[in-house]
């Protein structure tokens, strides 16, 4: 009776990830009396408000390979600044290798555009509405490396407010002048 306590707050103090399995491959390693196989593993983890991260994991069995993908994963997590929780600020451009990735922000109702790898990484994110597009290889590994360059080359406009020093309605507030004054423009003519 008393375990049954101490595994609830276990389980409260570690957030629930959402784990995709991406890929799984065979690979061989030649020796001198033949081939031995294992297995390589890549995994996305994120908890669904904002942070992801993959891994990838090589072992003898299929799940010792995936647990090791799931660890990595989970110790390198990035946090994405979403906009309404929902798609990101602004579109983006990332490349890995020969991969490249252009994710676009999207209005609600649109849901995730992308595919394969691309589209675990956001569902493991939490984003909603977003639109990809990958050109290049379509191995699993670069594209996911390409989306991640992506994801962190994204900026929040708090943040950008930061850099400049600035408050973020300064920053819109320009853009609401700008409309403002171009719709008294025409009434004025």
């Amino acid at each position: 009776m008393a375990r049954g306590p101490r595994r609830d707050r276990e389980n409260r103090d570690e957030p629930e990830f959402v784990e995709k399995l991406v890929s799984i491959n065979r690979v061989a390693k030649v020796v001198k009396g033949g081939r031995r196989f294992g297995f390589s593993a890549l995994v996305i983890a994120g908890d669904g408000k904002g942070r992801v991260g993959y891994g990838s994991g090589k072992a003898r069995e299929v799940p010792e390979a995936i647990r090791k993908a799931t660890e990595q994963a989970r110790r390198t997590m990035i946090r994405v600044h979403l906009r309404e929780g929902r798609t990101l600020h602004h579109d983006v451009h990332g490349h890995f290798g020969a991969g490249k990735v252009f994710v676009r922000a999207a209005p609600a109702g649109t849901g995730i555009i992308a595919g394969g790898p691309t589209r675990a990484v956001f569902e493991a994110l939490g984003i909603q509405d977003v639109v990809a597009k990958s050109t290049g290889t379509s191995n699993p590994h670069n594209m996911v490396k390409a989306t991640f360059d992506a994801l962190k080359n994204t900026v929040s406009p708090r943040m950008v407010a930061a850099r400049r020093g600035k408050k973020v309605h300064e920053i819109f507030g320009r853009r609401e002048a700008e409309g403002e004054a171009a719709a008294a423009a025409p009434a004025q003519e």
